[in-house]
């Protein structure tokens, strides 16, 4: 564990009512045409864009400030890139941002953004962003007190957005299905708590791509981004991104190309898969 993990204490209540996980399940998806858009849908809910181009105009008007989202697809299929480019998005825009990850060094994921020329180290240098590696096995086995913690250290930060990279690494740290579950439905609760628009990323299920490896994580968040390869009947392959579903949010249920580039991820809004 890197010199941040001072940032957290253990401070809170571990939840083990499977009853209320099975509520979140069996209320998880929500209805919309197979694609355009979803019916008008009012809210008074304020909005956060995710600075992706393309992506945002499938979004009509952002997801809901304080959403839970995951980015779920395969290896190579952009999700860090995708979680770094939503928080740049948000340093543009003067909030405050924090990346934690379970997968690479600290300064490996400021040298990512700085190749596509999102300024993080000046970012970090100016209290604007906090980057913390976490070694995914220390976070299993204090994730009582991590849990606990996160609000506070969000409130602290001053965070609007938050991404964590990834959240199979600490799925896989559980043996016991009934444990893991019970696990991350407990820290997808205090990160709901603490008040931040979060971006997580997944690994997708090497069987579905609408479907995380552990069938967990796409049950309990508010928004599923699905970044997947698509193969045509020619054997061309492309990258094609589809938003899964959005709670109290309009948006398109369409499956669109998208390319990785040195200036991040684009969305072809207006063009189809093949």
């Amino acid at each position: 564990m890197s010199g941040d993990d001072d940032w957290f204490e253990a401070d809170g209540d571990s939840l083990d009512d499977d009853d209320l996980f099975e509520d979140d399940f069996a209320s998880a998806f929500e209805g919309g045409t197979s694609s355009g858009f979803e019916e008008e849908f009012d809210s008074d809910i304020p909005r956060v864009d995710l600075g992706i181009e393309g992506l945002d105009e499938m979004i009509q008007g952002g997801v809901p400030e304080r959403s839970l989202l995951v980015a779920m697809g395969d290896a190579g299929t952009g999700k860090t890139t995708f979680g770094l480019q939503y928080l740049q998005r948000g340093l543009q825009q003067d909030q405050k941002a924090i990346f934690i990850t379970l997968e690479e060094s600290r300064d490996a994921v400021i040298q990512a953004a700085t190749e596509k020329g999102w300024p993080f180290e000046e970012y970090v240098e100016n209290d604007e962003l906090a980057v913390v590696d976490l070694d995914p096995i220390e976070m299993a086995n204090s994730l009582t007190s991590i849990r606990g913690d996160l609000p506070r250290l969000v409130d602290d930060f001053g965070a609007d957005r938050l991404v964590l990279d990834s959240v199979s690494l600490l799925e896989m740290m559980y043996d016991d299905q009934a444990q893991r579950r019970t696990e991350i439905f407990d820290f997808t609760r205090a990160l709901k708590q603490a008040g931040v628009t979060t971006m997580l990323t997944s690994e997708a299920s090497e069987s579905n791509a609408y479907a995380s490896r552990h069938g967990i994580i796409e049950y309990l968040t508010d928004g599923v981004f699905v970044l997947q390869y698509v193969r045509s009947e020619f054997r061309e392959t492309r990258l094609a991104i589809e938003i899964q579903k959005i709670r109290n949010a309009n948006h398109s249920r369409e499956t669109k190309p998208y390319e990785i580039t040195g200036d991040g991820i684009s969305v072809y809004q207006q063009a189809n898969i093949f």
